[in-house]
């Protein structure tokens, strides 16, 4: 076997490789072998059949699977031993002449380079850094919240928008009379929060027990089957004979009361004798908040960021033919009309990846089974606080954080996060911050389309 290499220009190179006969011969036969052993052929015991038999039989097919095998370990091989930076895949030269009856073969790849890309990411590059101010409105949202995702759920003396409504629905005619025969449901319950229709919500708003109510079920739900089955206890193939007007007559109205403030809500919320009044409630709901709005500031330096480097790193050559010819192998919708509209996009990102992984290496970044568990266990906190649980146990969070980690789908994307997040960090060390207080409207008003990018 032979391999050579030569380099046609910066980025884009050109792999031979030449196969003679002694080079596959043996692993044909020993392949041949193995399907004589395990496949019994008519007349001849396992391990008995005629070579010759099998070859005519099976040759071709596992010559090829040799070859093919043999072509590939060596092409891989090369790559890893002279450490080529390929981009995608080496693309294979077609060969209008193969014949799989030849001795000798010869296979020719196209490859693409990464190119060298010269920027440099130290304190002399300026990169905006936005926190978001806490307002007194955010303060007083948080702790809207809050209690009431604390709160308890108690009978009360109005519907409101939280309430529960408890009633005997009754169908009725199209004249408002009761329908005999028609469904009567004892045990009625709504919550109006969640009707689809806000005219059948507002039927419900202000009312007191002992009032009737005409309202439209179906309307409620967008006639949703399994919804209205529930409401009106009846299966979900005769809900289409019931979409007109029925009386609820209200028994009972449970209503949730927000949590009161006092140690036991505080203890709650921040953790045991971590706040003792009002006051050093209020600044723990802004540290709070604060803590969770970066976040969204990282988030936005990460977009600024990219956005700097790229642009000081300026225009990045890379083998375009040879990335296309990838892309369309690999995603059969792609032609001539869209495939340059595909790759531009696919440029810019690989661009990155590049610029990414060069800083890596520079700054010794590795990324190490810690930083896939720290991220882990913030999706864990994330998700215990959508619940108003904001002081979960630290070993509560280190058991979620194995179980989000033991999917290898999820536990993939966790490790890219964790690198794009460890990256992120250097590059907002080793940077200067030109650091800038903003309103949350002025915030959210730099992701509008048109905005004025970071200047370098």
């Amino acid at each position: 076997m032979n391999v050579t290499y030569d380099k046609l220009n910066d980025v884009t190179g050109k792999i031979v490789i030449t196969l003679e006969e002694n080079d596959y011969a043996d692993k044909v036969k020993k392949e041949l072998r193995k399907i004589g052993e395990s496949r019994p052929e008519p007349g001849f015991r396992p391990g008995h059949t005629p070579e010759g038999l099998l070859r005519r039989k099976y040759g071709k097919s596992v010559k090829y699977d040799v070859i093919n095998e043999t072509v590939s370990d060596a092409l891989s091989n090369y790559i890893n031993d002279n450490k080529l930076r390929v981009l995608g895949n080496p693309m294979p030269k077609r060969s209008e002449d193969f014949n799989i009856e030849n001795k000798d073969f010869t296979f020719e790849f196209e490859v693409g380079l990464a190119p060298e890309i010269d920027v440099k990411i130290d304190k002399e590059m300026h990169i905006p850094y936005y926190t978001i101010e806490v307002s007194e409105e955010m303060l007083d949202n948080q702790d809207k919240a809050l209690r009431r995702r604390l709160g308890k759920q108690e009978p009360g003396d109005t519907v409101n928008e939280d309430a529960l409504v408890k009633g005997v629905i009754t169908e009725l005619n199209e004249d408002g009379t009761v329908k005999e025969g028609g469904i009567v449901q004892e045990n009625g319950i709504v919550a109006p929060k969640y009707f689809k229709n806000e005219e059948q919500r507002q039927l419900f708003m202000g009312k007191h027990v002992g009032d009737e109510i005409v309202f439209n079920p179906a309307a409620t739900c967008d006639s949703n089957p399994t919804e209205l089955s529930s409401m009106l206890g009846i299966d979900k193939g005769d809900v289409d004979a019931h979409t007109g007007n029925f009386r609820f007559d209200v028994k009972e109205i449970i209503v949730l009361n927000p949590a009161e403030l006092g140690q036991e809500y505080y203890d709650e919320v921040f953790g045991k004798d971590q706040v003792h009044d009002e006051e050093e409630y209020r600044k723990a709901l802004k540290e709070m908040i604060a803590q969770q709005l970066v976040a969204d500031s990282n988030y936005r330096f990460s977009i600024d960021a990219r956005d700097v480097i790229t642009k000081a790193a300026g225009k990045v050559e890379l083998p375009d033919e040879v990335l296309k010819a990838y892309l369309r192998m690999n995603n059969e919708n792609l032609n001539d009309e869209n495939i340059d509209k595909v790759y531009a996009e696919a440029a810019e990102d690989l661009v990155w990846q590049l610029l990414e992984d060069q800083f890596a290496e520079k700054e010794g970044l590795k990324l190490e089974e810690s930083d896939l568990k720290e991220v882990a266990r913030l999706m864990a906190r994330n998700e215990f606080a959508k619940y108003g649980m904001t002081s979960v146990p630290e070993e509560t969070l280190d058991k979620y954080a194995d179980q989000i980690l033991a999917d290898k789908k999820v536990r993939e994307r966790v490790a890219r996060d964790a690198f794009n997040m460890k990256v992120f960090s250097k590059i907002h060390d080793v940077v200067t911050l030109d650091n800038k207080d903003v309103t949350v409207d002025e915030f959210n008003a730099l992701f509008n389309t048109g905005e004025k990018p970071a200047e370098a």
